[in-house]
């Protein structure tokens, strides 16, 4: 479907948004021309990349400066005519004869735009650019590496492990309380069938709900509604969920292995975990507010998504650690397949594709997971909700790791939440994020700091006075300034006038005198590094001398 101009304009604003160019969009200037020979290697990189990161497009666009991301206008084959027979001259090339999606013109006010809708690389295929695979590291064009082009090929014999047929397996093997219950289910999600259901035979339901294909019991049906003996069929996967209680120190104190139907074990480690009542004052009142440490859906939802996306093929548990300082972390294993949480959250829509369709249909008809890609931005709607902190993701070793805190982290972060109930989710995720001395991005400073959110300097960002004035609260705002501290200037004439004082000082003097007063924010070596770069401010100024040596330092006046 070809796209408006209207549809195109936000497309562009976005991707020159963005804070540096990635694997699935390239802009260039082509002023007059551009060469063909690199149209098509970056036809075949950003087509190879979008399939990696499950993309179903990728853009390429000439009239815009990377630096800067000014448009400055293409004379790039002004003729309509030209333009288009570049779909014939690319697919000569190209894998397939694959070619671009769509060629877009776009005569905006700064110039003209030219926009390329490359298309994924299907299935299985890898691009080639007359017999050469290309990708990109990042910003750069490079060969696509031999893992790159071997992941992309296995997808074409990629089977769904969880769809498989076990044929010694019978519906005896399955437990009879778990069916009930998947029939409870099932009618709950949908009651329009509730009557009709109760009319079924077991194989009836089991077909009916995608459990069991034509009768034949599958994984999928072993795994959610299998005998606890039954595990056997889908071995050498680990079919259990492990819960493990820690203590602040990380000792282990308590543990259960639950294993299969797992749409039974869920309530199980459900019930292990210490859900207790959690106090704390509530915004503008003496009063304690009273929730639950963990908002029950939450921990549903991590536990169901684990069941989903687990890489049963790794043999490997699905583990739920509690610790007694108020945190949940859930983990399984096989890398994250949207690729980033941030990108869920923004979508906001269902996954292209699945590890385990199959069990994640059969888990959605029972209700073990809320709707099919939605249910980890509701995670984060439920933490913000009670100014808890945002779930953390660690996707690091081919593993998926959430971590749930079940507490306030920082007041003053509940505060300005309390406080400020227009804040946009992505803001509180940004806020979030400073709380915790996390990386942010440059793109998200710049939008932190245009709302007055955020004050500081790389990487020391920290929550801006303009945000801690809305909330009127003066403790807050002294802590803002023991963040931020005080103007360089201010340092310097403290220096300048201890020193009109004792006529010298030396480097511990000085120390004593400035060290404690520095930014709150700032580590040790950093404060060290900061009376340094006040010293040496002052000695280029003019203002002061060191009158001892390299290793004994004193200062004076000059």
């Amino acid at each position: 479907m070809n796209l408006s101009k209207e549809q195109l304009l936000p497309i562009l604003n976005d991707l020159r948004d963005q804070p540096a160019e990635n694997e699935v969009f390239e802009f260039k200037e082509a002023n007059r021309g551009y060469d063909f020979t690199k149209i098509g290697r970056y036809f075949s990189a950003l087509s190879n990349e979008a399939n990696l990161k499950g993309q179903p497009f990728a853009w390429l666009v000439f009239g815009v400066k990377d630096n800067g991301r000014t448009i400055i206008g293409s004379s790039f084959r002004t003729s309509r005519a030209d333009l288009d027979s570049l779909k014939s001259e690319i697919a000569n090339k190209i894998t397939n004869r694959i070619t671009f999606m769509e060629i877009y013109e776009l005569n905006l006010a700064e110039g003209r735009v030219v926009m390329f809708q490359v298309p994924a690389a299907p299935q299985g295929i890898p691009i080639a650019f007359d017999g050469h695979y290309y990708g990109r590291d990042g910003q750069e064009l490079s060969p696509l590496n031999l893992e790159e082009i071997e992941r992309i090929r296995s997808q074409a014999t990629r089977e769904d492990w969880s769809a498989m047929i076990i044929p010694d397996a019978e519906l005896e093997d399955l437990d009879p309380k778990a069916i009930l219950k998947a029939r409870e289910n099932f009618k709950g999600k949908f009651p329009e069938l509730a009557l009709e259901t109760d009319t079924w035979d077991d194989l009836t339901f089991l077909n009916k709900a995608k459990l069991t294909i034509k009768g034949k019991i599958t994984r999928t049906a072993i795994l959610l509604l299998g005998r606890e003996e039954s595990e056997h069929f889908v071995t050498p996967s680990d079919a259990k969920i492990r819960w493990i209680l820690k203590d602040q120190n990380n000792i282990e104190k308590d543990y259960e292995i639950v294993n299969i139907p797992f749409l039974l074990a869920v309530d199980k480690v459900f019930s292990k975990i210490r859900n207790l009542t959690y106090r704390y004052l509530k915004e503008g009142t003496l009063f304690p507010d009273e929730v639950l440490t963990y908002e029950p859906f939450i921990i549903r939802e991590a536990l169901n998504n684990c069941i989903a996306h687990q890489d049963y093929t790794k043999c490997g548990r699905i583990n739920a650690v509690e610790f007694e300082n108020g945190r949940l972390v859930f983990s399984n294993y096989g890398d994250f397949i949207p690729g980033s949480v941030e990108k869920v959250i923004k979508e906001d829509a269902p996954q292209q594709h699945y590890r385990n369709p199959f069990l994640a249909i059969a888990m959605f008809n029972l209700r073990m997971v809320d709707t099919i890609g939605g249910g980890i931005k509701k995670m984060f709607i439920f933490q913000s909700q009670r100014y808890f902190p945002m779930p953390e993701y660690d996707l690091s070793d081919n593993n998926v790791k959430v971590t749930i805190t079940g507490k306030v982290l920082d007041l003053d972060f509940a505060r300005i939440l309390a406080r400020n109930p227009d804040l946009t989710l992505n803001e509180i995720i940004c806020l979030d994020k400073v709380q915790k001395r996390k990386p942010v991005q440059d793109k998200e400073i710049i939008t932190l700091k245009k709302k007055g959110m955020i004050s500081g300097r790389k990487p020391n960002y920290f929550l801006s006075d303009i945000v801690l004035g809305k909330t009127g609260d003066d403790r807050l705002k002294a802590q803002y300034i023991k963040h931020r501290g005080f103007d360089d200037e201010y340092y310097k004439n403290m220096i300048l006038e201890y020193l009109r004082k004792y006529k010298e000082a030396t480097r511990k003097d000085l120390e004593t005198l400035l060290i404690a007063k520095l930014p709150e924010i700032l580590n040790e070596q950093q404060k060290q590094i900061k009376l340094s770069n006040l010293l040496a401010s002052l000695r280029k100024r003019g203002k002061i001398q060191n009158i001892g040596t390299v290793y004994k330092s004193r200062y004076a006046l000059v």
